[in-house]
């Protein structure tokens, strides 16, 4: 009986999309899951709607209520909107930032998005190609938005995509905006609540313009030039697994000085299937191995590997019998807020006021570090967002010199509010 009443209630809700307000080619899908004597695949796609949460969307691609398409995209996106036109109605023009990554239709969900938010008179800076999350999250400040999106469900599987909502501050948004956003969207009935219909004189591409600008204020974290002239031909080994570390951080790395950087050429072809992987995770040990053995056969020094939307970077190095091993999250930002602390100390640009940030569940190891280096180390939820506020409440009073989790995000600067592979 119970089976029954769930067939009935999909049903209800798949035919609501049989309406002209869908298009020809989502009405014949539903249609053929209606038809289908197997009713499994209707009751997956209709049993409830991909709920926008505290971190966005993220889900199977596909059509139905529960699925990432153009329609919960748009839904996300309206109601979005709706609450930016609420909390910045004094403004004479709102205006936001849409990055996407490489995954399958993340393009046509960043399109969709920016027509829906200039539809609503939303001033829209589109990126032209795939850009990694950190960009994203620095080009809201940069171009002084009050919001932003990004098309991506990080490390996830192939079938998956996903979009994060992001504030003015460049982070992924809090309380009580979160909650806001979440009625807009719930409050949007149906496809005819949505504007699809854009107005291209407010969508303006970027690109190079932002990528130049962020990728000086990337080279600027280096603490010691003179150590890189000295080690620029060791030999690094980075792969971007499909992703989009391939648009930024080759030229990164060449930008501070390394000379002798080997990329991995199956894995710098941009393709949301992942093929040369099984998952496209940093912190699996066999997402890196195409990495590793390109190291091992031109006697690399180092492998690096940034997850699809390239917020964060997975390490390989070798142990004093020559084995390659993989560096665990706690091992790298214990590394970096190491070196980054002893180096300040060293070159005396310690004034005081100096602070790093760590997640609750990231090693308490850290916090000797610095509370030996005599640095201010705050304990934060886990979540890079957490970090961010830390910053934002600091921000003018005093300086952020790191922070870290031990799922391999990190963040060596205060011009990005979320993690950041590329610096």
């Amino acid at each position: 009986m119970e089976n029954q009443e769930l067939i009935k209630q999909v049903t209800e809700k798949a035919e609501k999309w049989l309406t002209p307000a869908y298009d020809a080619e989502t009405q014949a899908e539903v249609k053929r899951m209606l038809e289908n004597d197997d009713k499994t695949e209707l009751i997956e796609a209709f049993y409830k709607d991909l709920e926008f949460g505290t971190g966005g969307l993220r889900g199977i691609m596909g059509v139905g209520s529960n699925r990432m398409n153009i329609y919960t995209v748009g839904a996300a996106t309206q109601g979005l909107s709706n609450y930016l036109k609420k909390n910045f109605k004094d403004l004479p023009q709102i205006s936001v930032v849409v990055g996407h990554d490489c995954r399958n239709n993340s393009r046509l969900f960043a399109e969709t998005s920016a027509n829906i938010f200039s539809a609503n008179g939303i001033k829209v800076y589109l990126f032209d190609d795939m850009r990694p999350t950190p960009e994203m999250s620095f080009a809201i400040r940069h171009l002084g938005c009050q919001s932003g999106i990004i098309l991506t469900a990080s490390h996830n599987p192939k079938e998956y995509n996903g979009y994060k909502a992001y504030w003015d501050d460049g982070a992924q948004v809090l309380a009580p905006h979160d909650k806001g956003i979440i009625d807009e969207v719930n409050a949007i009935a149906s496809a005819a609540d949505i504007k699809f219909q854009g107005n291209p004189d407010l969508i303006q591409i970027i690109g190079e313009d932002v990528d130049k600008v962020y990728l000086d204020m990337v080279k600027t974290v280096s603490i010691d030039p003179a150590a890189i002239a000295r080690h620029k031909d060791m030999k690094i080994v980075y792969t971007p697994i499909h992703g989009t570390g391939m648009m930024l951080i080759p030229r990164a790395l060449k930008m501070w000085g390394f000379e002798n950087v080997f990329t991995v050429p199956e894995q710098m072809i941009k393709d949301g299937n992942f093929p040369t992987v099984v998952s496209p995770n940093p912190e699996n040990a066999e997402a890196l191995s195409m990495a590793v053995n390109l190291a091992k056969e031109i006697d690399a020094d180092l492998v690096m590997a940034s997850d699809p939307d390239a917020d964060r970077v997975g390490i390989a190095c070798k142990d004093d019998k020559g084995e390659w091993v993989l560096i665990n999250g706690n091992q790298t930002c214990m590394m970096y807020l190491y070196y980054i602390l002893t180096q300040y100390k060293q070159l005396g640009k310690i004034k005081g006021g100096e602070f790093c940030v760590k997640t609750i569940v990231t090693t308490e190891l850290i916090k000797k570090i610095a509370d030996k280096n005599n640095i201010e180390m705050l304990d934060c939820y886990t979540g890079f967002k957490w970090i961010a506020r830390e910053i934002r409440l600091r921000e003018g009073k005093q300086k952020y010199i790191g922070g870290g989790e031990e799922s391999y995000g990190f963040l060596a600067e205060d011009f990005v509010r979320d993690k950041d592979a590329v610096s």
